[in-house]
């Protein structure tokens, strides 16, 4: 059993790409400060955000609701990056992220839910 929401793979994964995506964006255009530099670091905070958010409510409903919110915003940060162009490497975390974002779905999807 997990201790916390620090212990699951998808949040670290997240938030090592989160810690990437900021180290990035530093280098892009001042004139991109308040747009794509912006919504890039705010969908790539949303995704562990919303995976520990999910993790510290009480239901299963709404655990996958917020893991929902998190993969709809690595979905955002994939368009963003794909935007930006010259940032592949970080595709294949995204892939990561996307696949074990389901897999925890999916996992839930088959448990009764909490009272």
């Amino acid at each position: 059993m997990l201790k916390n929401y620090k212990e699951l793979k998808v949040w670290q994964k997240a938030y090592q790409l989160c810690i990437k995506i900021y180290k990035i964006t530093k280098g892009f255009p001042k004139e991109e400060r308040y747009g794509l530099t912006s919504q890039m670091r705010r969908a790539a905070v949303s995704v562990p955000s919303n995976i520990a958010e999910g993790y510290g409510r009480k239901t299963t409903q709404e655990y996958m609701q917020a893991l929902y919110i998190a993969y709809g915003s690595n979905c955002e940060l994939e368009t963003q990056i794909l935007l930006s162009g010259d940032l592949e490497n970080l595709q294949r975390d995204i892939g990561d992220i996307e696949r074990m974002l389901k897999a925890l779905i999916t996992s839930l999807g088959t448990k009764p839910l909490n009272p």
